[in-house]
């Protein structure tokens, strides 16, 4: 029950004049402006990166700093592939696409929008060798390891004189007299992973069937979901691929990368803002017109709907400092529902038109603001979805509805002061409408109706909920159009499958204990790509070898240098005079290893960089290397005391829960899968949300129990209940699956009819009014949620979809309400009079 202060500040609000509610509105109004242009100036921006709508997962901090490094590692690169049937023209293709990228990147400097243009290093062999020889003693390739753990010397003599006599090997005078069994150049072709791909003149190359095609990669300055960003890139590129089609016609491009998702999704977007939002604004302006026929209910309905717009605006940006653009288009929904408090109070004007527009807004007022209030708890309840985006929708819509409801309260006495043209035709309509619904009402009381009614209702939902199944993929959110997914698709399988988003985390306490447990996994995932379950990995095992690892390559090459080198020269007919050099060198090397803050130094170690994980973040290679566009570290303050922690990127993942079960086992590795986490969050908040939804029901019950009475109470309640009910039978019975954008929806048709049937439960001897009311409320919402179901992507659509089935079936039900009520009430004094 409101409190007393409440209640008192109510009657003074509605006794208060309208010039003064006029000057309030006014004054809230302007200053909601001028604080949204504030805002915009300090940076408020829209936002069009679909991660920020995803839900939050609860994960530990070592989990939390893989997810975001892989993110900010693959995120904003993009892949162009130049296709064409002429090795030659292709590399010559992809060298021009670089040429120009790279002007572009030197003449705009600090605000190019591309960077990092690249192909395949050549130098990149050459440094690591560079880098690796002087650790050579610690190297072996496993048939090497092999031969010298059972002393076949003889077997690696015979490899190293086949080498001797390879016109095409790398050897030199120098490097045998430093490696005289040339074992270091399999260890340094060991480095490389296998791969489909490979180099030309500087071009990585991959075939395609007949046709021959060279990768190039850039990676954009600033996020592809910043729309501005998009626009920078994008020109770019253009740019420069349309030099390349000038010069070679006949080349087919493919394209993959975020750029492109984010691209397709800000165009759908904008599309369906404008489009949408056009569509229900002319259908509620149209709605409007035919029923009043005069230019102010029109002219107030705009201010309605434009007042909840700016506070919508102006809350969400107050809070999250930023706009979705997804957030718009559930937004456009915020049309339909904050002109009902305007159908509201024209249809209670046409109905005694001697009422003065002030005493029309203070007969309403209590049923209005129970409305306003069940709704804004409605959103609330969306708020409580772990979805940001959705917690946006949530503020934006219950800001939107205070804003109708404000210029409801303070601007309609004044400015509604003129009276309507005679509104007969309208509610004598609605009185038809329900006179039908009365007699209908009628026989539904008697035993033998509810019986018959409440068995098709029985058997409806029965057989629809039977057949309700459940999809919580979180890639419902958003789905590109083929245009964008079908090159991604071909230019990642040139590239042997590319990287997915679902990679493995090997955690181990300390250094060395990590770097072994990468060499214990490696098997594994070897493994897995011999069966097809993976197409390829990329692992810090292959570059970074284990001290113990390194300590038994150096034992075994003792086998070589303090025992059999008099052999290995006379093998090979090399000069005796190395014997002390090579011995001394041997034994140099026995403290030396190689270690990840070395290789880190390397331009190819700060590329993989990101791929491991010290627990001091302040001091690891990591956070030197991967720094935000302000220089400041991807993670601030150090990890002490955390586990050490790897990456191993994954690609062309076939069989992912067979790739699972692998490590199901090793505490120590945990395949991540942040879609699928992500979707199981989902079909948790799912679960939750349909509880809510009957926990806000028997509150509904309670409270109103406290106006209406139990019975009365229970009929109100029991129609929104009822509409879910329908609209899950319904959903079973066409076979749209059950996801958490199903239950949020539902969350607001229960918002929606609690507002219906307390217009009808507060009604009396209003029924016409507030059934053209209602009629006109659920027409427009029915526009708004309508046109939200053929939206492209499918989580609006599904919200739509659920929204217009529920509103459609609330207004079939709720007149019901009020004929119910007088049936029972004319039923309970039959039986007085006859007592």
């Amino acid at each position: 029950m409101p409190s007393n202060f409440a209640v008192r500040a109510s009657q003074a609000l509605m006794q208060s004049s309208p010039k003064w509610r006029l000057a309030i509105w006014l004054l809230l109004m302007l200053s909601a402006s001028l604080w949204t242009l504030q805002l915009w100036q300090n940076g408020a921006r829209v936002q069009s990166d679909i991660l920020a709508m995803l839900p939050h997962l609860q994960q530990d901090k070592l989990t939390e700093r893989a997810l975001n490094q892989v993110e900010a590692t693959l995120a904003d690169q993009v892949y162009i592939a130049l296709v064409t049937k002429d090795e030659t023209t292709a590399i010559a293709a992809a060298k021009l696409l670089m040429q120009k990228l790279e002007t572009d990147l030197v003449a705009t400097g600090k605000n190019a929008a591309l960077t990092e243009i690249r192909s395949a290093d050549m130098q990149l062999g050459e440094a690591l060798g560079q880098y690796y020889f002087p650790h050579r003693f610690k190297l072996l390739t496993a048939p090497q390891a092999e031969a010298l753990a059972t002393k076949d010397i003889g077997n690696l003599i015979e490899a190293a004189t086949a080498q001797l006599y390879n016109a095409f090997s790398y050897t030199n005078s120098n490097l045998l007299a430093q490696d005289p069994l040339l074992l270091f150049p399999a260890n340094l072709l060991a480095l490389a992973p296998s791969s489909k791909v490979r180099a030309s003149q500087g071009i990585l190359l991959a075939n395609q069937g007949d046709n021959v095609a060279a990768v190039v990669m850039a990676k954009g300055r600033e996020s592809a979901f910043n729309p501005n960003a998009q626009l920078a890139q994008m020109t770019a590129l253009t740019a420069a691929l349309d030099a390349v089609k000038q010069s070679y016609p006949d080349i087919n491009v493919l394209k993959a990368g975020a750029l492109f998702h984010a691209i397709a999704a800000t165009q759908t977007a904008k599309s369906e803002i404008s489009i949408l939002g056009l569509a229900s604004l002319l259908g509620v302006i149209a709605l409007v017109w035919l029923a009043f026929r005069s230019v102010m209910p029109l002219l107030l309905a705009i201010v309605t709907i434009s007042s909840g717009l700016l506070l919508a605006v102006t809350f969400t940006l107050s809070v999250f400092g930023e706009l979705h653009l997804l957030t718009l288009v559930f937004g456009t929904s915020l049309i339909g529902i904050a002109i009902d408090y305007s159908f509201h109070f024209y249809c209670e004007r046409l109905s005694d038109s001697e009422r003065s527009a002030k005493a029309t807004v203070a007969y309403i007022f209590p049923t209005v603001t129970l409305a306003f209030i069940t709704s804004a708890l409605a959103y609330v309840g969306i708020g409580l979805a772990p979805f940001p985006g959705m917690q946006q929708v949530a503020i934006f819509c219950a800001a939107g509805l205070l804003g109708a409801y404000l210029t409801l309260i303070l601007a309609y006495p004044l400015l509604a002061g003129s009276r309507l043209p005679e509104g007969s035709r309208p509610l004598a309509f609605a009185g038809t409408y329900l006179a039908s619904l009365t007699k209908l009402s009628n026989k539904l009381t008697t035993p033998l109706g509810m019986g018959l009614f409440a068995l098709v209702i029985v058997v409806w939902c029965l057989i629809g909920v039977s057949k309700l199944t459940v999809d919580d993929d979180i890639r419902h959110l958003q789905q590109s159009p083929a245009s964008v997914t079908e090159p991604e698709n071909k230019l990642r399988q040139l590239l042997s499958g590319g990287t997915d988003n679902q990679f493995l985390l090997v955690r181990a306490a300390s250094e060395e204990a990590l770097l072994q447990q990468l060499e214990r996994v490696s098997p594994l995932l070897e493994a897995a790509i011999a069966n097809q379950e993976l197409g390829n990995y990329v692992s810090l095992s292959r570059y970074l070898p284990s001290q113990q690892k390194q300590d038994t390559a150096y034992r075994l090459q003792g086998e070589i240098y303090q025992t059999q080198l008099d052999t290995v020269i006379t093998s090979l007919g090399l000069d005796e005079n190395l014997k002390p050099e090579l011995q001394a060198a041997y034994l140099a090397a026995k403290t030396e290893y190689i270690t990840p803050a070395g290789f880190f130094k390397l331009e190819a170690g700060k590329q993989l960089a990101p791929l491991w994980l010290a627990p001091n973040e302040a001091n690891s290679p990591v956070s030197k290397g991967a720094l935000n566009d302000d220089g400041a570290s991807a993670e601030h303050g150090a990890d002490q005391g955390a586990d050490y922690g790897a990456i191993v990127l994954l690609g062309g993942i076939q069989q992912i829960d067979t790739l699972k079960a692998r490590f199901a086992h090793d505490e120590s590795v945990q395949l991540i899968d942040k879609v699928a986490d992500i979707s199981a969050v989902m079909g948790h908040y799912r679960l939750l949300t349909l509880k809510l939804l009957a926990l806000a029901l028997g509150i509904a019950l309670l409270l109103f129990s406290l106006n209406f009475g139990f019975k009365n109470a229970a009929v109100v309640v029991a129609v929104p209940a009822l509409a879910a009910l329908l609209t899950l039978a319904t959903l079973g019975l066409t076979g749209s699956p059950l996801s958490l954008f199903h239950a949020l929806a539902l969350i607001l048709v229960f918002g929606i009819g609690i507002d219906y049937s307390l217009f009808f439960a507060s009604a009396q001897n209003h029924g016409k009014a507030v059934m053209m009311a209602v009629f006109m409320s659920a027409c427009s919402t029915l526009l708004a949620f309508g046109l939200l179901a053929f939206s492209q992507t499918q989580a609006i659509h599904y919200f739509g979809l659920t929204l217009s089935l529920g509103i459609g079936f609330t207004f079939l039900l709720s007149p019901l309400i009020l004929t119910t009520t007088l049936a029972l009430t004319t039923n309970q004094l039959l039986t007085t009079k006859k007592s």
